[in-house]
C-alpha cells in the first residue's frame, strides 16, 4: 500500500549519506531518543555516558562541550545547568540535608549567599560564613555535620584570593568536601583539581559564551561518585538546557584563551593606571602586590581576566561615584561580564559583608576589548566629572 502524503512527510524515504566532516559541530536537538529495539530501550541507563536516552539526558551537542570543559580544567566529568547560578544550587541541594552544616566564605557570590539562608529557614540546613582569607585556620571551624565547604577564588567583587589548597587540605581531614567558583579564571589561569578542589562550578555566561547572551553553567569533578549525584539531582529537578545555547558557546570555545589573554592584558594595564591616580586609595586586582592575597595568586595562578575593583578615596561620596559612572561612554551598567564590552557598577559593601572595614565607595569594573587608550581616556573624562 502506497503511504499517504502526511504519513511520507513523518517518515521521508531519504536518509543523508554518512561521511559529512566541518569543523563545527553538528546541533542535535532532541527531546525523545530512539531505541533500536525494546530490549536496547530496556536495558539503558541513563546514566551511561556511552548511549542516549533522553534529550534532557544529553546528545552528542552537549556531551561535547562537556568533555571539552572537563578538559580545560583537567577534570573528568562535566554537567552542564541552565545557569551559573542553577550549578550553584544543584551542589548545595545535592550535599546538603536538614540537620547539616555548609560553610561559605564571608565574600561570596550574593546569590548563593541568598540560596544558604533560604536553605536554613526552610530545610533545617546550618550556614556559616568565614574570612575568605582564613586558610588553613578554617579547620577550627568545621564541625561533625560540615559536609560542604564553599570557597571563590577570588571572591565575589572584593576580589580576595583564597588559600585554596590550605582550605581543600583542612576540609579532607574532616571528610567535607570543596566546592568552587571557578568563574573569574574560566578554568584557564586556576586548575582546580590539582589543588585540591572537589567541584568546580563556572557560569559559562562569562568567557565561554563571550558574546553577553548565553546563559549556562558547569558542575566538573574527578570523582565518579560526585558526578553522578550531582546527575541524578539534576534529573530529578528535571534542569536541562538548550542545544542551539550549547552550540553557541563550543562555537567560542575555540577563542577563549585568546581572548582571555587580551581580557588579562587590559586589565592590568588599566588596574595599574587607576593605582596611579589621586581619587583611587586601593585597586583590588589579584595580580597587584596590594590586593589581599595577591601571594596565593602568584602561587596557584597563571593568570587573571579582565574583572576587578577599586575604592574610591572616602572624601568621594556615593553619590560622586554614582555620577562617575554615569559620566562613562564606553563602560556600560550592567550585570556579568566576560564578552566584549567593558563594564562598571557600584557596590554597597556594608550590606553584602559582615565586617567589611573599606572606607571608600566599591566601584567593579570588567574590561572589555576595545582599545586600552580609548578606555583610559574616558575613565579620565569620567573622573573629571565627579567633582
Amino acid at each position: 500500500m502506497k503511504p499517504h502524503p502526511s504519513t511520507k512527510i513523518i517518515h521521508p524515504e531519504y536518509v543523508a549519506p554518512e561521511g559529512f566532516s566541518a569543523f563545527p559541530m553538528a546541533v542535535h536537538r532532541a527531546s525523545t531518543v530512539l531505541f533500536e529495539n525494546v530490549a536496547a530501550m530496556r536495558s539503558s541507563n541513563w546514566l551511561d555516558k556511552s548511549i542516549y536516552t533522553y534529550g534532557l539526558h544529553g546528545t552528542p551537542t552537549s556531551r561535547t562541550l562537556e568533555a571539552r570543559l572537563a578538559a580545560i580544567e583537567e577534570g573528568e566529568y562535566c554537567l552542564l545547568a541552565p545557569s551559573g547560578l542553577s550549578a550553584i544550587s544543584l551542589v548545595s541541594l545535592a550535599f546538603l540535608k536538614s540537620g547539616d552544616d555548609v560553610l561559605l566564605p564571608d565574600n561570596v557570590y550574593s546569590p548563593n549567599r541568598e540560596l544558604a539562608q533560604w536553605l536554613v529557614r526552610d530545610y533545617g540546613v546550618s550556614a556559616r560564613f568565614y574570612d575568605p582569607m582564613i586558610g588553613a585556620g578554617i579547620s577550627e571551624l568545621i564541625q561533625d555535620n560540615t559536609r560542604l565547604i564553599w570557597a571563590e577564588a577570588p571572591g565575589s567583587v572584593s576580589m580576595e584570593v583564597p588559600d585554596i589548597p590550605a582550605i581543600c587540605a583542612a576540609a579532607h581531614a574532616r571528610g567535607a568536601i570543596v566546592a568552587l567558583d571557578n568563574t573569574w579564571s574560566a578554568g584557564i589561569a586556576f586548575k582546580p583539581f590539582s589543588h585540591g578542589v572537589d567541584i568546580t562550578m563556572q557560569a559559562l555566561t562569562k568567557y565561554q559564551c563571550g558574546g553577553s547572551d548565553v546563559l549556562m553553567g558547569s558542575l566538573v569533578t574527578r570523582d565518579i561518585k560526585l558526578h553522578e549525584r550531582l546527575e541524578t539531582v539534576r534529573r530529578l529537578l528535571g534542569l536541562g538546557v538548550s542545544m542551539d545555547d550549547v552550540s553557541l558557546i563550543l562555537r567560542s570555545l575555540p577563542s577563549m584563551p585568546i581572548r582571555f589573554a587580551a581580557h588579562d592584558n587590559h586589565a592590568r594595564t588599566i588596574a595599574t593606571w587607576l593605582s596611579a591616580r589621586p581619587e583611587i586609595v586601593k585597586v583590588l586586582h589579584p595580580a597587584l602586590s596590594d590586593c589581599p592575597g595577591h601571594e596565593n595568586w602568584a602561587r596557584d595562578f597563571t593568570g587573571a581576566g579582565g574583572l576587578f575593583s577599586v575604592i574610591f578615596d572616602p572624601k568621594f561620596t556615593e553619590a560622586q561615584t554614582d555620577r562617575f559612572i554615569d559620566s562613562l561612554s564606553l563602560f556600560k551598567i550592567g550585570y556579568s561580564w566576560g564578552g566584549a564590552h567593558s563594564l562598571c557598577l557600584p557596590y554597597r559593601m556594608k550590606t553584602m559583608r559582615s565586617n567589611w572595614a573599606e572606607q571608600g565607595q566599591l566601584v567593579r569594573f570588567n574590561i572589555g576589548l576595545e582599545d586600552v587608550a580609548d578606555l583610559i581616556s574616558d575613565i579620565e573624562q569620567a573622573l573629571a566629572k565627579m567633582v
